[in-house]
C-alpha cells in the first residue's frame, strides 16, 4: 500500500501490544489461536515481540484431521513458543448430535460452529493459564464480514483489525516469518474452499478499495458494499434497550 511503513507500524503495534498488557494484566500470557495462516503467524510474532516468547501461547485446534496442521506447527517451532493442540472434533460433534431431530442443521450452522468452539477453547485455556485472548483478524476480512460472529470475530485485544491482509503480509516479512506462512492461501479449513473462492473476489481487489478507492468492476464494487453494510453489526457492541 502507498505509503505503508511496514517496519513502523510493526514497532507501533508491539509498543501497543506491550501497554495492552501493562494495564490489563502485566503478568499475563498472550494467548493465540494458531492455525498456520498469516494472520495468526503475524499476530504471534508480534506478541514475542512485545512481551517475549516465555509470554505467548499458541493453541492448535484442529476438527479432526486438518490438512495443514503442519503449517501452525512450523510456526510455534518457528517462534519457539509453547503450544498446545486441543483437537475440537468431539466437542463440535457433541454439540450437533446432540440437536433435536426435528431441527434443520444447516450447512452454515456446521460452518460456524467449530470457530465458536475454538473461541471457547481459547477461553478455556485463558482462564486457566492466566492469559489474554488474541483476535486474529485483519481489515479486509472485517470489511465484508468475513469472520464468524462469537467465534474468530473476538477477544481481549487486536493487533491487525486496522490492518489489511496486504499490509498483514507486509508487517510479516518484516517480522522475518518464512514465506510458506505469510504467503500461504487464506483459508477456513471448514467448507474446502479458499476465503477469495468463497467471497468472489481478491484481497489485492478489496485492500485496493479499502485504502485507495480504487474500485473494481461495478458487479464486484457493489457486493463489496452490500457485504460491508450487511456485516456491520458484527463490529459493534450488542444493541441495548434504554429504559
Amino acid at each position: 500500500m502507498n505509503g505503508f511503513n511496514a517496519e513502523d507500524v510493526k514497532d507501533r503495534c508491539a509498543a501497543w501490544i506491550r501497554a495492552f498488557f501493562e494495564e490489563n494484566g502485566a503478568d499475563c500470557n498472550a494467548i493465540v489461536g494458531i492455525s498456520g495462516g498469516k494472520d495468526s503467524s503475524v499476530t504471534a510474532a508480534l506478541c514475542v515481540e512485545a512481551l517475549g516468547k516465555e509470554r505467548v501461547i499458541g493453541v492448535l485446534m484442529p476438527c479432526g484431521k486438518q490438512a495443514d496442521i503442519d503449517m501452525a506447527r512450523k510456526l510455534v517451532d518457528t517462534l519457539k513458543i509453547q503450544s498446545i493442540e486441543i483437537n475440537i472434533e468431539d466437542a463440535v460433534n457433541g454439540v450437533l448430535d446432540a440437536m433435536p431431530d426435528d431441527i434443520q442443521i444447516t450447512e452454515q450452522t456446521k460452518t460456524n460452529l467449530p470457530p465458536r468452539i475454538r473461541m471457547a477453547t481459547l477461553y478455556a485455556v485463558s482462564q486457566s493459564m492466566n492469559g489474554r485472548v488474541a483476535n486474529t483478524c485483519n481489515l479486509s476480512e472485517d470489511w465484508v464480514g468475513y469472520s464468524t460472529r462469537y467465534g474468530d470475530s473476538v477477544g481481549d485485544f487486536s493487533p491487525l483489525s486496522k490492518l489489511t491482509v496486504t499490509e498483514v503480509k507486509e508487517i510479516g516479512r518484516v517480522l522475518h516469518l518464512p514465506d510458506e506462512l505469510v504467503d500461504k492461501v487464506p483459508i477456513d479449513g471448514l467448507c474446502g474452499k479458499t476465503d477469495e473462492e468463497n467471497l468472489g473476489f481478491t484481497y489485492e481487489m478489496l485492500d485496493k478499495y479499502i485504502r485507495e478507492g480504487i474500485s473494481p468492476a461495478p458487479e464486484l464494487k457493489e457486493k463489496i458494499d452490500k457485504l460491508h453494510k450487511q456485516n456491520l453489526f458484527k463490529l459493534a457492541l450488542m444493541p441495548c434497550f434504554e429504559p
